[in-house]
């Protein structure tokens, strides 16, 4: 552990931020990590068996560690698996300095694996999470065993039409007046919305899945720095594509030296399914899964054939690894 952070801690984050608890599935363990400045919420799946690797999963704008709940019981006689809570997101109260940058949650994510001890680890990333993933391989090489991108938010020159809301909330004012004309919606209206805009078959979410989303958007909506973390963070996704030079996420992809998986849906409509062969050829010798009939969260949708493919790349980097390498 690095003299200048501090240990990690039971407590919650303060009460005045919080008003409903967040969902823990059975099996899972949630904890609270405190770091100078930054408070993070850490959802954790026990491997199976002691000794096994770590693994780190990184949602994206909008989400939680709760998305990678489906996925991380089906890898945990393979991994130690833990999801974070970006802050601003989840269980995370924003950081004191408010930055909601790609770099700033990269940060974050070095920050907590620096802390822990944890590093090397197995690092997951879907969309906004899959950017910061990419910047933290580049940067740490060292904290990263396998890198495996769930439709990750990588610079487009011809964004998707479903994909300008995004792009939009990072304008000044826009989220004021988007608050103001949804100020009647339901948590169920926005949870469809949601859903319609992320899952290739919205029908694939049972009826107790569909209620847990509804009462986690409940939840975050009653929280007062919910629209705060959307626009800065998205404002960070607009910066992050339009920076150039050895910093830009495409010149960094081109620098990660751990194996990566790529995932992509071909009913994605928040990333093309046409930048898969672009992300294949940037990271080197990587591999490519794709699900014609997934959207933007495969590991939500299709938990068991995106474990399949993970559950190879370890497999494959564990006997390289033993073989000196070569």
């Amino acid at each position: 552990m690095s003299s200048t952070e501090l240990p990690e801690t039971p407590t919650a984050a303060p009460p005045a931020t919080r008003s409903r608890a967040v969902r823990v599935a059975e099996g899972e363990r949630l904890r609270s990590v405190t770091l100078p400045g930054l408070t993070l919420s850490v959802r954790s799946r026990p491997g199976t068996r002691t000794g096994l690797p770590p693994a780190l999963c990184i949602h994206g704008l909008g989400g939680s560690s709760q998305n990678w709940s489906a996925l991380m019981p089906l890898l945990a006689d393979v991994v130690d698996g833990e999801a974070v809570d970006l802050p601003g997101f989840g269980d995370s109260p924003p950081p004191d300095d408010g930055n909601y940058s790609v770099t700033g949650h990269a940060r974050a994510v070095i920050r907590l694996l620096d802390a822990s001890g944890r590093g090397p680890v197995h690092l997951f990333g879907n969309s906004m999470g899959g950017a910061v993933a990419t910047r933290v391989a580049a940067v740490r090489p060292d904290l990263v065993r396998t890198l495996t991108l769930i439709s990750p938010a990588l610079p487009e020159l011809r964004a998707q039409r479903t994909a300008w809301p995004t792009a939009l909330l990072a304008l000044p004012g826009t989220a004021a007046l988007f608050a103001r004309l949804t100020r009647d919606w339901t948590a169920e209206q926005r949870v469809r919305g949601v859903l319609g805009l992320c899952y290739g078959d919205p029908g694939r979410v049972s009826e107790e899945g569909f209620r847990h989303a509804v009462e986690e958007m409940e939840r975050r909506l009653e929280l007062p720095y919910f629209w705060d973390a959307m626009v800065r963070s998205s404002r960070g996704i607009v910066d992050a594509y339009t920076l150039g030079g050895q910093h830009g996420l495409w010149r960094q992809a081109e620098r990660v030296l751990a194996p990566t998986l790529l995932v992509y849906g071909g009913r994605d409509r928040l990333v093309g399914y046409r930048m898969a062969r672009r992300a294949a050829a940037a990271f080197r010798g990587s591999r490519l899964l794709t699900l014609p009939e997934a959207g933007h969260v495969a590991m939500m949708e299709y938990p068991e054939t995106v474990a399949a493919a993970v559950r190879e790349l370890i497999t494959d980097a564990a006997r390289h690894a033993a073989e000196g390498g070569s």
